[in-house]
């Protein structure tokens, strides 16, 4: 079947605008269902390619590999599935000659513009080409793992001393000392966990503090968030304004290319400079200003994660973790491990449940129950 649906792909032209843009979370903020995404995303990640189905695009253009065999992306698996035609390897003058709004047609492996001409050629993303490339990149994950291993390792010494100290809190209007905070983060699989977790918000009441886009996340199932931190990139113009306050995530010497963005909205915020990932920051945030317990949603954890961000390692990722010890709570996977079932037991004890009041009125007023006799003698009529 997936064979067959190949082909016909191959066969079937696909027509539409574009809306380029290097950065795939950029890019599904913007992007409308129908539409084509040009994108340079070398090994697409889980989260962006749920993005991109999500935006229901009609195909993507990638002007690098979606899958480089590099280690084991998933992401090309997610369009695959969603049977979203993927050309790869285009290269990146294509992002360069397409401009938002450009019709273009996709026709096997060539790209064209305006129906007449030919812009660019690459490599069809199939199942098989998948499938050999990640059994590639799980025979190169040992070489792989032992230069992230010492990448974590060299900048971890560095970092040290940065982790170890107290992080300098800007003045914040929020308290959440002596309160229970979830940490959310645009990881692989946010969204399901979040909503695994809805129990718990409702009932604890916890401080919400979101990274980047994990704030659109939180207003999804009806929660605003009290503290946006991160770099404001990936989150939406919506989150932003609604949010209880907004702290931009800047480089230690104090530059702040998001601050730009919240200021443009007519919207302040506070600067934090420090080492780390935005995660890193928001989850010593919440350590520092004494919550109880921390729960972490959507969190990167592993190799495979970092890589997916561009980074070579986990050093400050490591470092917080050592440092928040046994308050961290991660949720990452939860919706995996447990959803609930509802089995036959359950149903019957249900209707019968709901069934003996019923039988009561029918026994105690009897023209209910002569007409309840005619409707079972009807049915045995029927059956037979």
């Amino acid at each position: 079947m997936r064979g067959w649906r190949e082909g016909l792909w191959h066969r079937k032209p696909v027509k539409g605008r574009v809306v380029v843009d290097p950065r795939t979370k950029r890019l599904v903020n913007r992007i409308r269902p129908g539409e084509i995404a040009v994108i340079h995303h070398r090994d697409l990640d889980e989260v962006a390619a749920e993005g991109l189905v999500s935006a229901k695009v009609a195909a993507v253009i990638n002007a690098a590999a979606s899958i480089s065999g590099r280690y084991p992306a998933q992401g090309p698996r997610l369009l695959l599935e969603a049977g979203i035609p993927v050309l790869d390897s285009v290269g990146e003058a294509v992002i360069h000659r397409l401009s938002d709004g450009d019709e273009v047609k996709l026709a096997g492996e060539v790209l064209w513009l305006n129906d007449r001409q030919p812009l660019a050629s690459g490599n069809r993303l199939t199942w098989i080409r998948w499938r050999e490339k990640m059994e590639e990149a799980h025979q190169r994950l040992e070489h792989t793992l032992g230069p992230f291993i010492e990448n974590t390792l060299d900048y971890a010494r560095e970092e040290r001393h940065w982790v170890a100290r107290p992080l300098s809190l800007p003045p914040l209007r929020g308290q959440w000392r002596g309160r229970n905070v979830v940490v959310v983060i645009r990881g692989p699989g946010y969204a399901e966990d979040l909503y695994a977790l809805r129990s718990f918000i409702r009932e604890t009441d916890p401080f919400l503090i979101a990274v980047d886009g994990g704030a659109d996340a939180l207003l999804k199932y009806g929660w605003t968030p009290d503290l946006i931190l991160g770099d404001m990139d990936s989150v939406s113009d919506r989150a932003l304004r609604m949010a209880g306050e907004l702290v931009v995530h800047a480089y230690p010497d104090g530059r702040a290319p998001g601050l730009e963005r919240v200021e443009r909205l007519g919207l302040s915020a506070h600067l934090l400079p420090s080492r780390g990932t935005s995660e890193d920051v928001a989850l010593l945030v919440a350590f520092e200003g004494g919550a109880e317990w921390i729960v972490a949603v959507g969190t990167h954890s592993h190799m495979v994660d970092f890589l997916e961000k561009g980074r070579e390692g986990m050093a400050s990722t490591l470092l917080t973790r050592i440092k928040m010890g046994a308050k961290l709570v991660d949720a990452k996977g939860v919706s995996r491990l447990y959803q609930p079932r509802v089995s036959f037991a359950r149903v019957a004890v249900l209707a019968l449940a709901s069934a003996m009041p019923v039988a009561a009125l029918l026994w105690v007023h009897p023209r209910l129950f002569e007409m309840g006799r005619l409707c079972w003698t009807t049915l045995q009529i029927w059956l037979t």
